[in-house]
């Protein structure tokens, strides 16, 4: 099976916007960004390998196998050059994406991406990839958002149907216990070759909230030389909800210069 992805003015000259959500999420998670771009942006919005309409698809595994999934699909719709923004583990699979495609990629913007260090909350992602309904997954994403953070009822609902397709939980944690590494000590997350990033060369931005309860905002500092850092203050992990005029801004700054 093929990976899902809405594409949307895929006539246009430009160069699309790839966007990749984060572990449990959809496509249609983007939502709050998405209308806050250029109303006439292309964009190709996934559904990332084991999610909602790409449950079966090929390329269910960690952030390296889903980067190349990913890459494998642009090639098939005939995508040479694009632009990339990627949230939580979707930021760890669009950087992998530049670092093997640097020369496709135009920017890349990452929105608390996994991948920049090991500590990670797996215990809050794992009850939040195994809710179904709308008042579990308002509960799982509250634990993963700044506090008081309300999440719409249409995008529940939307997360829900995805999560109540068979197997949907039990594919969901699957990907997260690829992702993550025990040792004597701590149950972590993989990191990224960071080393290898020293010259990528594409413009990027990074943005972080300061009060992230899943990814530490202390990872922000391990990002290479030449990045713009935006951390964005009191804020959580779900900063698509959260602070979705800075993410469409950083995305929007990104483009233009790539």
């Amino acid at each position: 099976m093929t990976l899902f992805a809405e594409v949307r003015h895929p006539s246009s000259a430009k160069a699309p916007l790839a966007l990749l959500h984060g572990f449990g999420g959809i496509g249609a998670s983007w939502a709050p960004v998405i209308e806050r771009l250029e109303p006439h942006q292309p964009l190709v919005v996934y559904d990332l390998p084991g999610h909602g309409r790409s449950l079966d698809a090929e390329g269910v595994g960690h952030a390296g196998v889903m980067a190349k999934a990913i890459l494998a699909d642009l090639d098939r719709r005939g995508i040479s050059s694009f632009h990339l923004c990627g949230h939580s583990m979707g930021g760890a699979i669009a950087s992998l994406i530049a670092l093997r495609a640097r020369d496709r990629v135009a920017s890349l913007t990452l929105v608390a991406p996994g991948g920049f260090g090991p500590e990670i909350d797996h215990q809050a992602l794992r009850r939040y990839g195994s809710a179904v309904e709308p008042d579990e997954l308002a509960v799982g994403l509250a634990a993963m958002a700044a506090q008081g953070v309300a999440f719409e009822a249409a995008a529940l609902d939307r997360l829900a149907a995805a999560r109540r397709i068979a197997g949907a939980t039990d594919r969901l944690m699957e990907i997260l216990q690829s992702f993550l590494v025990e040792t004597d000590e701590r149950i972590g997350q993989g990191t990224l070759p960071l080393s290898s990033f020293s010259d990528l060369g594409i413009p990027t931005r990074l943005l972080w909230g300061t009060a992230d309860p899943i990814l530490p905002v202390a990872q922000a500092k391990n990002i290479w030389e030449g990045a713009e850092v935006t951390l964005i203050e009191t804020a959580g992990h779900m900063l698509i909800d959260e602070a979705p005029d800075r993410v469409a801004v950083a995305i929007r700054a990104a483009m233009a210069e790539g």
